[in-house]
């Protein structure tokens, strides 16, 4: 009877102390980054839409926050039920902006700040981020040429 409650207790402690390790395991493969978000125009930026992934899936958006121009001053439209349940793999994000043509950005701006949660090795699973402008629009409605780059940086 003791020697069975020995094997019992040795086997409780072996399973904990292996769902200790896989829990560091996996802690350490998860981290967090910033993707900012800039549209670069020579005329005054009304509108834009991007979709951001990251190709090797190792990415699950957890928020999305605007720029910095007063012209967008509220959080830009994205799938919010998606990112709040876990379950956002890529986003798209738009905004639009109907403040006078002079208060609009020109040149390159901050339109978005994504954050991102990442899984893997952060020493060899460096995240390999596919970024593309869907639209960009002008004031008048039509539509314009910008190019849209990103950069990231640690979160917390």
């Amino acid at each position: 009877m003791r020697a069975r409650s020995l094997a019992v207790l040795t086997l409780a402690l072996v399973a904990f102390a292996a769902s200790v390790e896989l829990f560091a395991q996996q802690a350490a493969a998860t981290r967090f980054a910033v993707v900012d978000v800039y549209v670069d125009s020579s005329v005054p930026l009304a509108a834009w839409q991007f979709e951001l992934r990251e190709r090797n899936g190792g990415m699950q958006v957890v928020g999305v926050e605007n720029g910095d121009s007063r012209a967008y001053p509220d959080a830009p439209y994205f799938d919010r039920a998606a990112v709040d349940g876990g379950t956002a793999d890529r986003i798209i994000v738009a905004s639009f902006s109907l403040r006078p043509e002079a208060e609009l950005p020109v040149g390159r701006a901050r339109v978005a700040t994504v954050h991102v949660r990442l899984t893997g090795n952060a020493a060899s699973d460096y995240p390999d981020y596919e970024l593309q402008l869907v639209a960009a629009g002008a004031a008048d409605g039509k539509p314009i040429d910008a190019t849209i780059s990103l950069d990231t940086r640690a979160g917390r």
